[in-house]
């Protein structure tokens, strides 16, 4: 390990805020983002769940038309978020520019999405069965392709330092900051924008969560359908939304004066290789990834104040995953889970919790679990519930699970 990796700029659009500070305000006022799904198709298609968090605040109000139009919806909530977190740093001038404060040369972009633009992909489908090549966009691939809101980044900041786009289910967006913290670890950069992105409540993807058993079917009553920890979990609540962090090296960021909000001080990435959906039963892939995270900082488990937890409210899941952080780090770590509010935001769910992991350092508190009525008594951890909880909190750990036995833990400190 070399330079330290430092956060001084961060940006989301999520079901509760269309920005960064409303979404934690909004985190920390217990307040949801599911509701019933807003869609035409909804009418169509005889779907047995028509809830979701769909985003407080469309793209298409905050971005240029002309931009928005060239873009699927992934790749715009990904330029949403990237441009809250380029001002909120104060990087100011995009490269190439006077008054500059990177070269194009020493900026990247890791940025990806777990499913990306499939809506694109079936809208465009649609027009060739019905009317023909004629109307078949010619934006089609560059819309559609899993690459593409990195790309629309790199291209909005001129990135030249290396364009990278993970994709690995639920856990893209932490693996993604994970991979930006090696980049400048190994100098290779001096600042990475770095997140998740993911935009993708239709009827193909409903369906297929449906299918598979994995959806809450709670369709009378959304905003208490997430349950993370509870004993009437049934399943998660789709979700959309973006989360993007400035990462720079600490030295670059000093040199610059630039305010830091933070630390990505650890990661973890382990893989199962155990089954496409499911997680190893043992937690043993979940369990090293939390200790490669503590190590990689130089920390021991009892440094870990927090953990912000995957726990997407599936009967299976979150026991396991609350078994793997006693083994990994002990019985004193606090517990909590966003998506009971946020939903489960995908390829951008790791990345927004991020930033949550984030704050609960610099302001020192822990978001409520919303929902926990009933703790399931194979939880055996502390989870914060009802109010949020004032404490000290030196080191988070923000932990992002997804199919395919992808494991991927992050650990933030103060700065």
């Amino acid at each position: 390990m070399t330079d330290g990796v430092v956060v001084t700029g961060f940006g989301a659009t999520t079901p509760l805020g269309g920005d960064a500070a409303s979404t934690w305000e909004a985190l920390l006022a217990g307040k949801s983002g599911v509701g019933t799904t807003q869609a035409e198709w909804t009418e169509k298609f005889d779907l047995p769940v028509h809830i979701s968090a769909q985003l407080a605040v469309n793209p298409t109000e905050v971005l240029p038309r002309v931009q928005a139009r060239r873009m699927d919806r992934c790749e715009q909530v990904a330029m949403v978020a990237a441009k809250e977190a380029w001002e909120h740093s104060g990087l100011g001038a995009i490269p190439g520019e006077d008054g500059a404060a990177v070269e194009a040369e020493r900026l990247a972009v890791v940025l990806g999405a777990g499913i990306g633009g499939a809506p694109t992909l079936l809208a465009q489908d649609d027009l060739l069965e019905e009317h023909g090549l004629r109307k078949v966009s010619p934006l089609t691939v560059p819309m559609l392709m899993p690459n593409g809101p990195a790309a629309m980044v790199s291209l909005e900041y001129k990135a030249k330092g290396g364009v990278h786009s993970p994709a690995s289910a639920c856990a893209t967006g932490a693996e993604a900051l994970a991979w930006a913290c090696k980049l400048l670890r190994d100098g290779e950069v001096d600042v990475v924008l770095a997140g998740g992105a993911e935009s993708c409540i239709v009827p193909i993807t409903v369906a297929g969560f449906v299918q598979a058993r994995t959806l809450s079917s709670r369709n009378d009553d959304p905003e208490r359908a997430s349950r993370p920890f509870d004993t009437g979990r049934d399943g998660f609540v789709l979700g959309e939304g973006a989360g993007v962090l400035v990462l720079e090296r600490e030295e670059f960021a000093k040199a610059r004066g630039a305010t830091v909000h933070g630390r990505l001080a650890g990661v973890g990435l382990t893989s199962d290789a155990f089954h496409i959906t499911g997680p190893d039963p043992e937690g043993e892939g979940q369990v090293r990834a939390m200790r490669k995270a503590v190590e990689n900082a130089g920390l021991q488990p009892s440094d870990v104040t927090h953990v912000n937890c995957h726990a997407t409210s599936t009967v299976v899941g979150d026991v396991g995953e609350s078994v793997a952080v006693r083994k990994a780090l002990g019985d004193h770590p606090v517990l909590t889970a966003p998506k009971s509010a946020l939903g489960h935001l995908v390829g951008g769910a790791g990345a927004v919790e991020g930033i949550i992991s984030l704050l609960s350092v610099r302001d020192d508190v822990i978001p409520a679990t919303l929902n926990l009525v009933d703790k399931d008594p194979k939880v055996e951890l502390d989870v914060v519930a009802g109010e949020p909880r004032k404490t000290t909190v030196d080191a988070a750990l923000n932990n992002s699970f997804g199919f395919g036995g992808h494991n991927a833990s992050l650990l933030f400190t103060k700065p």
